[in-house]
């Protein structure tokens, strides 16, 4: 009997094994051993066979490690000079950019009012988000999501905040929102309003009527992003100012207060 439930118990440790987190690394060449511990995470939840795939498939992205390494190339300019943050963002004076929000509103003003009316975001906001982002679609990035999002979670002083946006990178490539080629930002983020992949699989939306969310596709990015502040607490029909409750919601996209102001300062100034 003793022999048997020796035998029973091994039986049941064999099968029992538990999901070991992935740990995070140092060195560029630890990224297999990452990514080997990081399957285990995705099979677990839930990720399927294109997914898995991808991840084999993914390489270290360079630029985002790159980026990684050097926390001081992330530092913006002068806090609480939003005017010189647009300026340098964009490449272009303040007021040259404010006049292109203004531009792609007047191009297309149903899209913004139906957009504000189901979600309550002012059309400012989101053409001043979306300039910021990728000048308004002209530039989405060029490095492979899935590479770009494993890199980042991989990386120590990034890992654990960026882990489940790397799974949901995998989730979205099982459900063929993206595969292994498609390009975006560098730290995995994706479409004309470069959403991370867990804020977009939480919150993006078919707000074209085509039958999916598609972050490429610049009318669901838009209403994706009004729905994700939406979420976090907009307030329609209220200010949006430094002190504001609205202001405090953009924290939600970007928690950079240069950012923030930058946001604000322009949207305040469109028409």
């Amino acid at each position: 009997m003793r022999r048997i439930l020796s035998v029973l118990a091994l039986a049941l440790s064999a099968t029992a094994t538990p999901v070991l987190a992935a740990q995070c690394i140092t060195s560029q060449g630890q990224f297999g051993n990452y990514k080997a511990g990081l399957a285990q995470q995705a099979a677990a939840s839930g990720v399927g066979q294109r997914g898995l795939q991808a991840l084999q498939n993914a390489q270290l992205s360079g630029i985002t490690w790159r980026f990684e390494s050097n926390p001081a190339s992330q530092s913006g300019v002068a806090q609480g000079n939003p005017a010189t943050f647009l300026a340098k963002r964009s490449g272009s004076s303040a007021e040259a950019f404010i006049n292109q929000v203004q531009r792609k509103i007047n191009a297309n003003p149903n899209t913004f009012a139906a957009i504000e009316r189901s979600y309550g975001v002012p059309g400012s906001i989101l053409a001043t988000i979306w300039g910021l982002e990728t000048s308004w679609g002209g530039y989405t990035g060029r490095t492979p999501i899935i590479d770009g999002a494993i890199t980042l979670a991989s990386y120590c002083r990034r890992h654990p905040r960026f882990e489940s946006h790397a799974i949901a990178a995998l989730q979205l490539a099982d459900r063929g929102v993206i595969n292994s080629g498609t390009q975006g930002g560098p730290s995995g983020e994706l479409g004309h309003m470069q959403f991370l992949a867990g804020n977009w699989a939480r919150f993006g939306v078919d707000a074209n009527g085509d039958g999916r969310a598609d972050p490429y596709n610049a009318v669901d990015a838009l209403a994706s992003a009004a729905n994700m502040l939406r979420a976090n607490g907009w307030r329609a029909g209220q200010p949006f100012g430094q002190g504001t409750a609205n202001f405090n919601v953009l924290s939600a996209w970007n928690d950079s207060g240069n950012y923030q102001r930058a946001i604000a300062y322009a949207a305040e100034r469109v028409r």
